[in-house]
């Protein structure tokens, strides 16, 4: 079993689709077919079912998939570390972020480890916290800025970056717009916006209902902010969102009340890896991180 083949395996996992993953790694269809097939031969056991039309992983090729993303992720932090020792930073960095993260500004962090490494190609994914955490463990992410995870949840190391409450969101004329405060009694019955179950907003919401012991409705699910706050500015339901969506631009006009008398809270967090399995650029990233939190 070769690290190459490895590579074919993933990308045809990744695209589910031969033609995709051939020209993402270009190279021929008929190799990267023939690559598979000798791959399979050797595990003595089909690894995709296959169709006209699409391409799924079996059983086999699900449980492999896990080891070879494993696999191909030490084979590039080995890579990287000897190229450290030397003095270079070259390869790859893959960055996992949820939108809208607290705490740091993405944008001018990569942009300043650009500048420090020019010689290391970034990879960005937006994705939701739950994606972003399976991403690291997996070693398809290096690092990742998430929000709201537990210790039971990720046993490597997590870095605080911000923590603020969340405040309930409602157009100007809500019944709730003329409160200072609403208790989490008054919400049962009100349709509610919100973000797809793995984000990190929707988690820590639906962490304080439960706490809370409160039932409610999301009537409207969406996957970026500024669609949420335009609903919300619509009249369509309110939402319970990190503070800091309540100073957007979009979010001029809405009215932000305070929630109690238990307050949830938002945290934004630096996921890693164990430190043993960490990469140079993710600790390269993580100086700078440091660097800007500090001022």
């Amino acid at each position: 079993m070769e690290l190459r083949q490895l590579e074919h395996f993933v990308a045809v996992a990744e695209e589910q689709h031969f033609t995709r993953a051939a020209e993402r790694l270009a190279v021929s269809q008929s190799g990267l077919s023939a690559s598979v097939r000798a791959l399979e031969q050797e595990l003595r056991t089909p690894l995709f079912s296959r169709t006209t039309r699409s391409v799924r992983l079996t059983e086999a090729g699900r449980a492999l998939l896990v080891e070879a993303e494993r696999t191909l992720a030490g084979a590039r932090a080995a890579k990287d570390a000897v190229d450290a020792v030397r003095g270079l930073l070259r390869g790859t960095l893959s960055v996992g972020v949820e939108q809208c993260v607290a705490g740091v500004s993405l944008p001018r962090l990569l942009a300043a480890f650009h500048r420090a490494h020019p010689h290391m190609e970034i990879r960005l994914r937006q994705e939701g916290t739950t994606s972003l955490v399976d991403g690291v463990a997996g070693g398809r992410l290096d690092i990742a800025f998430a929000a709201t995870v537990s210790s039971v949840e990720w046993r490597g190391e997590l870095v605080p970056l911000a923590r603020e409450p969340m405040v309930l969101l409602c157009a100007p004329g809500h019944r709730l717009a003329v409160t200072d405060r609403v208790g989490w009694d008054e919400l049962p019955g009100e349709p509610f916006i919100d973000f797809h179950p793995d984000w990190g907003p929707r988690r820590a919401t639906d962490e304080a209902f439960a706490t809370a012991r409160v039932r409610r409705t999301v009537a409207l699910e969406v996957n970026d902010v500024h669609s949420l706050l335009e609903l919300v500015q619509e009249g369509l339901g309110i939402a319970v969102v990190p503070h800091h969506f309540s100073r957007k631009p979009e979010a001029r006009g809405l009215v932000a009340v305070r929630l109690g008398p238990v307050q949830p809270y938002y945290e934004s967090v630096v996921v890693l890896p164990d430190a043993r399995t960490m990469s140079p650029g993710a600790r390269a990233l993580m100086a700078l991180v440091r660097e800007e939190t500090v001022r």
